[in-house]
């Protein structure tokens, strides 16, 4: 019985040990500058922006560590020159009007619109294989 309860708590510490590890190394990850490619919607500008091709849209926050954590991954989508899409991101704490008409209830959320009709939603933190082999699907 010993040996169990022994097993129990080394799993519990290590577990414990490795969320603490990576939630400090998520908080002090470097700022990563934003690629100038990228534009950042409004209520007015959503729709003229989203109407024509491919748009990914990442519905984000400032305090959103997630969302830090995609910065990498959209700049470099942003970069891509093989495909014809366009990235776009969305505060949610500001454009609060888009969030709810979106339904964003998690955060980072991207959604991919084809001539501005949804098409595909992404939660959470998402690679760019990921990404593109969704695009490719369309």
């Amino acid at each position: 019985m010993t040996t169990v309860l022994i097993i129990i708590i080394s799993i519990v510490i290590v577990f414990v040990g490795l969320t603490v590890y990576n939630y400090r190394r998520i908080k002090n990850m470097p700022f990563v500058p934003e690629n100038p490619n990228i534009k950042h919607l409004t209520a007015n500008s959503f729709n003229q922006h989203i109407k024509g091709g491919i748009a990914i849209v990442d519905f984000w926050a400032d305090w959103c560590m997630p969302c830090k954590l995609m910065m990498p991954v959209l700049n470099e989508l942003a970069n891509d020159k093989q495909y014809s899409f366009k990235v776009y991101k969305v505060n949610v704490d500001e454009q609060r009007n888009l969030s709810e008409r979106f339904r964003i209830r998690s955060i980072p959320s991207l959604i991919i619109f084809k001539n501005g009709k949804e098409v595909k939603r992404l939660v959470g933190v998402k690679s760019k294989d990921q990404i593109l082999n969704e695009i490719k699907k369309l």
